[in-house]
């Protein structure tokens, strides 16, 4: 079996990230159908329960009932979990093999202080003893495909090359690494010498992931350190269509062709869903937090945006911006 064989998609693959609160059913829904080109959609995390167990109808709704119910939506398909020593993992994983989940990954980046307290995310990087256990819990009830996502250390990469021998050694097919420590959290600019670090470290696939923004990011994070894919978060919300310019001048022209759908697409599916317009129009400002850094007098769009009282003059925002850019980049020619 070669390296590559580990993995059901080919190297130099895009994979779109887990993203809480933002990447659940409907978004995954309207990506997969907009954008295809990606290999994988990950779903945010499902923490899973330390006591008692989630009914099957709670990981379908994570999930997404539309997506279980296409087998090729289904199939290119990550489902996230968050779990610790104590956690129900094993029934967990018995529900999602019976739903026809293909592939697991397991969280240990979270940085978040909750998710820590109880054990989980980036917890187990500082605690590899209990790492151990819970892989070996997995990979002892999944025989599906199984990754983990993870960051280089809480405070430091002290334990980093120990941790990636642990996963490595528990059978896990893939390991991605988003280079950043969690006392960082989102900040600073990702060391993409750590993703190196992990291909030259391990013999199983890696993923690299962490500031990952543009066609030239993709190309320089594939190009520099190795990793077999790439894993797109902040970068994926803000250009969806990344994966169908590869090759091209992803230019910022090309950015506000697609923009109107984009936004079009996913609010009329999830009003179609049943969603009322305030939550749709909520939806939709959260994610303009990632999409018009490269707008002139962004930050005035921004709250431009956020302060819109209804769908109809969210969009009459957005047509003007994407107006007023269109007659900008005219002039600049």
């Amino acid at each position: 079996m070669t390296l590559n064989s580990l993995l059901p998609f080919p190297p130099r693959s895009l994979l779109f990230a887990p993203l809480e609160g933002m990447t659940d059913g409907h978004y995954r829904q309207v990506a997969m159908r907009l954008y295809p080109e990606w290999a994988r959609f990950s779903t945010d995390f499902l923490r899973i329960p330390t006591n008692g167990k989630y009914s099957r109808n709670k990981y379908l709704e994570h999930l997404g009932a539309a997506i279980h119910q296409n087998p090729a939506l289904l199939e290119k398909t990550i489902f996230q979990i968050i779990t610790t020593e104590k956690a129900q993992t094993s029934l967990a994983l018995e529900t999602l093999a019976e739903l026809g989940i293909s592939h697991l990954d397991l969280n240990i980046g979270c940085p978040s202080r909750t998710v820590i307290n109880h054990g989980g995310g980036c917890y187990l990087l500082g605690n590899l003893s209990a790492l151990k256990n819970v892989l070996a819990t997995i990979r002892n009830h999944w025989s599906g495909l199984f990754t983990v996502k993870m960051r280089i250390g809480i405070h430091d990469d002290s334990l980093f090359d120990e941790t990636l021998k642990i996963i490595e050694g528990s059978g896990v097919n893939a390991i991605t690494v988003h280079a950043r420590t969690r006392d960082q959290l989102y900040k600073g600019r990702a060391d993409w010498r750590f993703i190196k670090r992990a291909v030259d470290v391990v013999k199983i696939p890696v993923i690299g992931n962490g500031d990952i923004w543009t066609v030239e990011d993709v190309n320089n994070c594939l190009n520099e350190t190795g990793c077999h894919s790439v894993m797109i978060g902040r970068g994926a919300l803000k250009t969806p269509w990344l994966p169908q310019v590869i090759g091209s001048n992803a230019n910022f022209q090309i950015r506000c062709l697609h923009l109107p759908e984009y936004y079009q697409a996913l609010s009329s599916h999830c009003l179609a869903e049943g969603d009322d317009a305030t939550k749709v129009l909520n939806r939709l400002k959260s994610l303009s937090r990632y999409v018009f850094d490269d707008f002139a007098h962004c930050d005035l769009l921004k709250t431009q945006l956020m302060r819109s009282n209804s769908l109809n003059v969210f969009f009459e925002i957005l047509e003007k911006a994407i107006v007023t850019s269109g007659e900008r980049i005219q002039a600049l020619q």
